[in-house]
């Protein structure tokens, strides 16, 4: 009876220790986090109590169980706002925070969220999910960091909203500097990538694995079921710098890079859909440099970048390359994806710089052509051909080509490759999407070393019976919903903004326009009514404004030396239309803050006069605007004209992603008349954008020290077409870097210098 007694008593006790054991702590202060996680114990559940909390470090250090984790987590999700200076370190095994929204502040250290509270003391078996991350950026966009870094082992960041990092960094990373974070296996999954504003210059992944000095360990971090939404940063979107990683079965929606394999190897890129709109020539693919990928079952759907953001761009490696630069592509697999309406989706050899080599090292020639690498099985559909499917620019001689089928709309292809062309039918498949999965069912499919381990298509469908190329077996009863953001991120946030109605405000004297602006809400419109506005104090834009006259309409500005009539803050995108802007010849037209510009301005000056200031545009360093146009607009009697010069670091940052001159006048305005810089030698930075036409400069540049009239030095796409340049003080009107997108046409120089191009401008190496 005994033993009876005692069986029964430990099987209970074996069931007891499975079970999960919760002990609720409510929590409302900084204090009171703490001092529930110093005490916390498995299966404990801390609860911060609804609130907004200003300046909190929190380090989440505790030691939960496999069934029994420690939950750091929101009274109601969303409802819990972590502002000012704050941050959140992680240390300690399964431990979860969910529900926490990042909002109206930047973090004190180099990351918002780390997997870690010490070099040695890392997280694993631990997960952030449910969270919100947004617009939580450092004062300085040179102040690079992280929103979520990963350190430790078999960490999660699942079910979260991210969006809105400006400054430099990437916004999340996995790190694996020392044994404890290699072979990591963390997952990344279920989240949505909001909108990540254009940076101006390099360092601006969504999701960077790893670092050029960590790319020989294996990492084992999975990509998986997130949605990208216009995840802008920079060139590349995913930056792989480690081994046996997988991306797959997300959705890359109008996101201006690429997934990119930028060092590292055997990546699998598996059953992932890239989204463009047709037009938009920055949306891009799949970027593959190194050894030993598999790109396998992807859609790209009307995607248009060119070169390093094509569909698929293989890059020309650098023989002998250091790990920070490009090392030869060799054994990777491209099979069974499938391309609709996608400009030429196979381009080889991006990436080759053999005409610079005179301003270059040898150490930074890529010459090395893909080997042993294997394209096949893949379908393109075109609705408007395309001469050119396949680009090569470097021969493709280690390249083989099996298999693949396309539709090119009876247009001749000039460099086939043995594409075998058909007459396809697209079906729609929901998500606006359609595409091709009949017609090619004749067609052989080629069956390379270990493909058999590609056991299904991009929707899941078993391959083992009736095999066929492309990214899709077949479309019977598909009605895909790919960009129904319910399925991504934080359950209790959505992104979907309900669109206002613009509100206008008419505006009779200086004192209505001041109060009126500051009072108006995001979107609304200013309008003046005839006459003078004297204002001497800065008229602050800190959201989206426009403002117009009806008629004629003044603002004379006579504020103290080297302030700006128009202050451009964070946030601030203004529309100035059908103005005169006047100053008394030492303050400046526009200006952005001299610091702590956290976020992006706007500027778009139309139908306008600006005159008798010392700058028209003054852009401090640090500042950035997606765009900055001038159209339809008169710019006189100013000291300086447009500058954006001041990202002199040369690591290829630049003020404006696009600078637009449109039917402009620029008259006597004496140096710096269009001053747009971008330093360092970065082959993967694609920007900036300068297009000057249509315009004329009359006695301009008198006092412009390099005798140059157009400084854009560095700029990558220049574009200077029919223009009048008369009676300029200058020796040229403008040198063109040859080696990039720089060109000039039908333009009119008189008494002007010269407009001239250089094949290769010297500029100095990031790395």
């Amino acid at each position: 009876m005994k033993k009876s007694l005692l069986i029964i008593s430990l099987f209970l006790s074996l069931i007891s220790c499975n079970e999960k054991s919760t002990n609720s702590i409510l929590v409302s202060t900084n204090t009171e986090i703490q001092d529930a996680i110093k005490n916390a114990k498995a299966g404990d559940d801390i609860t911060i109590k609804n609130g907004t909390y200003t300046d909190l470090e929190i380090k989440f250090k505790a030691e939960g169980a496999e069934n029994n984790p420690i939950t750091l987590r929101a009274e109601t999700p969303g409802k819990v706002f972590i502002e000012g200076v704050s941050s959140l370190e992680i240390s300690g095994n399964y431990l979860e925070v969910n529900g926490l929204f990042f909002r109206n502040g930047h973090s004190p250290k180099t990351n918002v969220i780390a997997f870690r509270t010490s070099k040695k003391e890392v997280a694993n078996h631990s997960k952030v999910t449910n969270c919100v991350i947004l617009d939580f950026n450092n004062l300085q966009r040179d102040q690079d960091n992280l929103w979520v870094q990963f350190y430790g082992k078999h960490n999660e960041l699942s079910n979260c909203y991210i969006a809105g990092k400006t400054n430099g960094g990437p916004t999340v990373r996995v790190d694996l500097k020392g044994n404890q974070s290699i072979r990591n296996y963390h997952k990344i999954i279920n989240n949505h990538f909001g909108p990540r504003p254009r940076k101006g210059g390099a360092r601006g992944e969504t999701i960077q694995l790893g670092s050029s000095f960590t790319s020989m360990s294996p990492s084992n971090t999975t990509i998986a079921n997130n949605l990208f939404e216009e995840c802008n940063g920079e060139v590349e979107i995913i930056s792989s710098k480690t081994n046996f990683n997988i991306i797959k079965n997300n959705v890359f929606y109008k996101s201006e890079g690429s997934v990119v394999t930028r060092h590292g190897n055997y990546v699998t890129v598996d059953g992932n859909y890239f989204i463009g709109d047709g037009v938009n020539e920055q949306f891009g693919g799949i970027r593959i440099i190194n050894t030993g990928h598999w790109v396998i079952n992807n859609l790209f759907y009307k995607i248009k970048g060119k070169n390093f953001r094509s569909p698929i761009a293989v890059m020309n490696g650098i023989p002998k390359s250091p790990l920070n630069r490009y090392n030869q592509v060799t054994d990777v697999v491209i099979a069974y994806n499938t391309f609709v309406d996608s400009d030429s989706p196979f381009q080889f050899g991006v990436g080759q710089n053999l005409a610079q080599k005179d301003v270059l090292p040898k150490s930074e020639i890529r010459s090395a052509r893909a080997l042993r690498t294997e394209v096949v099985n893949n379908v393109i559909y075109n609705s408007k051909g395309d001469a050119n499917p396949i680009i090569e620019h470097d021969k493709a001689d280690g390249v083989t080509f099996k298999s693949n089928v396309i539709d090119n709309n009876g247009i001749e292809i000039k460099n086939a490759h043995g594409l075998i062309s058909k007459d396809l039918k697209v079906t729609n498949v929901g998500t606006d999407i359609s595409l091709p999965t009949t017609g090619f069912g004749d067609v052989e499919v080629y069956s390379g070393f270990d493909f058999e381990t590609i056991t299904a298509d991009l929707l899941g469908n078993s391959r083992s019976k009736s095999n066929q190329i492309g990214a899709i077996l077949n479309t019977d009863n598909i009605q895909l919903d790919l960009l129904d953001k319910t399925k991504y991120g934080a359950d209790w946030y959505s992104n979907v903004i309900e669109t206002v109605k613009a509100t206008t405000h008419t505006v009779n004297n200086s004192s209505e326009l001041v109060t009126k602006l500051s009072n108006a809400k995001s979107g609304d419109i200013i309008e003046l009514n005839d006459g003078t506005f004297s204002i001497s104090e800065s008229l602050v834009i800190n959201k989206t404004i426009t403002i117009i006259a009806k008629g004629n309409a003044e603002i004379l500005y006579s504020g103290a030396a080297k302030t700006p009539a128009i202050a451009l803050h964070p946030y601030g995108k203004l529309t100035l239309n059908n103005i005169s802007l006047k100053g008394t010849n030492t303050q400046y037209a526009f200006a952005s803050l001299k610091e702590n510009m956290s976020n992006h301005f706007g500027l778009e000056v139309l139908n306008s006069k600006i005159s008798n200031f010392n700058y028209a545009l003054k852009v401090y360093k640090q500042s950035f605007s997606e765009e900055v146009t001038f159209t339809n607009t008169s710019i006189s009697n100013c000291e300086n004209g447009i500058e954006l010069s001041e990202e002199t670091n040369d690591r290829g940052d630049y003020n404006t992603e696009f600078l637009t001159i449109d039917n402009c006048h620029f008259n006597n305005v004496k140096q710096n008349v269009i001053d747009y810089y971008r330093g360092g030698y970065d082959e993967s930075t694609i920007g900036g954008n300068l297009l000057v036409q249509n315009s004329t400069f009359t006695n301009c540049g008198s006092k412009e020290k390099n005798k140059m009239l157009l400084n854009h030095r560095g700029i990558v796409n220049v574009n200077i077409t029919k223009n009048v340049f008369k009676n300029n003080k200058v020796d040229y009107v403008s040198i063109l870097w040859g080696a990039k997108n720089n060109i000039e046409s039908e333009n009119m120089v008189s008494n002007s210098g010269k407009i001239k191009t250089q094949e290769n401008l010297v500029m100095k190496l990031m790395y």
